[in-house]
């Protein structure tokens, strides 16, 4: 998301940057583009026109005209903007601190409702608390049974009930949690192709029966404005405490994540970064602002990486690269972490400078699965003594991999290459790695 939006915005900096000193006129051309690159990313007009004023307006003072970079000052006054339009700060869900509390969930059909319920239980068990999924939702075919599998697949609780309206299953699971001493009640409401009368009645019943501590309102990023406009009528409604805006990984322009908070004056709590149970996070406009404008996210990468690697673990893998002793088991157990962590090319791309370097190009998920296959096909004992593989050996690694033979000789090069350069290093530059990451 946002790449066309970003490479626009990079290219409105470099001519900034590269004119030296500026004059107002520079600003107000450089403004004008930003504006369009804002329209065609699909941010509401008048958000777009607010935001284009309010950074034209501090960027032609006389502190920036006449500072030494003032090509640098006014990305840091975009930059600034840019947090502020996406909320300014983190917004935390309420609080899971009474038995039980209530969070409902609501959306139009196919914004990613029940996989975001989904998402909150397997956060909450991970926080050890008790979840109780309930199934809301009795219109859209199998959406129950959804919820069911969905449930299992995390070992929580569900709640259902045959024969009752909405409203009245919800009412019934918040007494089912009162007495089973269930932390935190996740309503999986009905939505509908369209925001319509009888939805939203039903939906004020839920809330007047439920007294929800939190309302959610699932908005999909990749239908831009009419995003904002859903919102808009929900929160009318039923004053929704949140939003969530799903499928954020996506290909889309990013207009609804940037309008949403202005139009709307409803926080943005979380987003949606990935189709796993795992992949909901904090929204952080910060973090999103730095994305947008090229300049990575490593505090998000950090925190991923702090969540798959066990810091003893860690300590054991660097003492391992320090006498150069690492082999295929820790390299597959390496390759196997960094999956959890997310898609690869988004992991780099937080990477400052890293998302330039990759433009136009594609990181294959492939390349590491081919890697990953050669590997398991290997003994334990060739995967701890690398060097044992002789000819006959990686025949039979490439067999049973579904590889070709040079496929298997390329990956040991590589790997010799690797430990090589672990044995050549000396433990002065070790230490300046981060623990447990790999240096390639």
């Amino acid at each position: 998301m946002f790449g066309n939006l970003s490479d626009k915005l990079e290219g409105v900096f470099k001519k900034l940057r590269g004119a030296g000193k500026l004059r107002e006129k520079n600003i107000k051309d450089a403004m004008r583009e930003v504006r369009q690159a804002l329209l065609e990313a699909d941010v509401n007009y008048r958000v777009a026109k607010r935001f284009v004023a309010t950074v034209q307006e501090k960027s032609i003072g006389e502190e920036v005209l006449q500072s030494i970079e003032p090509g640098q000052q006014i990305i840091k006054i975009v930059y600034d903007e840019l947090v502020k339009l996406l909320g300014g700060k983190t917004e935390t869900l309420a609080p899971i601190d009474k038995s039980p509390t209530v969070y409902m969930v609501c959306g139009l059909q196919g914004s990613g409702k029940t996989t975001l319920c989904g998402k909150l239980a397997l956060m909450t068990k991970r926080k050890n608390k008790k979840p109780l999924l309930v199934a809301a939702d009795i219109y859209r075919p199998a959406a129950v049974k959804q919820l069911k599998v969905l449930a299992d697949s995390i070992q929580v609780e569900h709640f259902s009930r045959d024969g009752m309206k909405p409203p009245e299953i919800c009412r019934e699971a918040v007494k089912y949690a009162e007495k089973n001493f269930i932390d935190l009640v996740i309503l999986d409401t009905a939505g509908r192709l369209h925001v319509d009368q009888e939805m939203m009645v039903e939906l004020e019943q839920i809330r007047e029966l439920t007294k929800p501590d939190e309302i959610l309102l699932v908005a999909d990023a990749m239908t831009g404005q009419d995003a904002v406009n859903v919102a808009r009528e929900f929160n009318t409604r039923l004053d929704v405490s949140g939003v969530v805006l799903s499928k954020l990984d996506g290909d889309a322009r990013g207009g609804a994540a940037l309008s949403i908070r202005q139009v709307t004056g409803t926080p943005i709590k979380l987003a949606s970064v990935g189709e796993k149970l795992g992949d909901l996070e904090p929204f952080h406009p910060d973090r999103l602002a730095s994305r947008i404008l090229g300049m990575g996210d490593i505090v998000t990468l950090v925190e991923r990486a702090q969540e798959t690697i066990d810091q003893d673990d860690a300590e054991q893998m660097q003492e391992k690269l320090l006498k150069a002793q690492f082999n295929f088991e820790d390299f597959l157990d390496q390759m196997n972490r960094i999956k959890k962590m997310g898609p690869l090319d988004n992991l780099l791309k937080m990477i400052p400078g890293v998302g330039k370097a990759l433009k136009g190009m594609t990181v294959e998920e492939k390349d590491m699965e081919r890697m990953v296959a050669i590997i398991k096909s290997m003994t334990i004992q060739e995967r701890r003594h690398p060097n044992i593989i002789d000819g006959s050996r990686k025949k039979r690694i490439a067999f049973g991999s579904g590889n070709s033979v040079q496929a298997v000789n390329q990956l040991l090069k590589q790997f010799q290459a690797m430990q090589k350069m672990f044995h050549n290093m000396n433990k002065g530059k070790m230490k300046g790695m981060p623990k447990g990451m790999m240096p390639f």
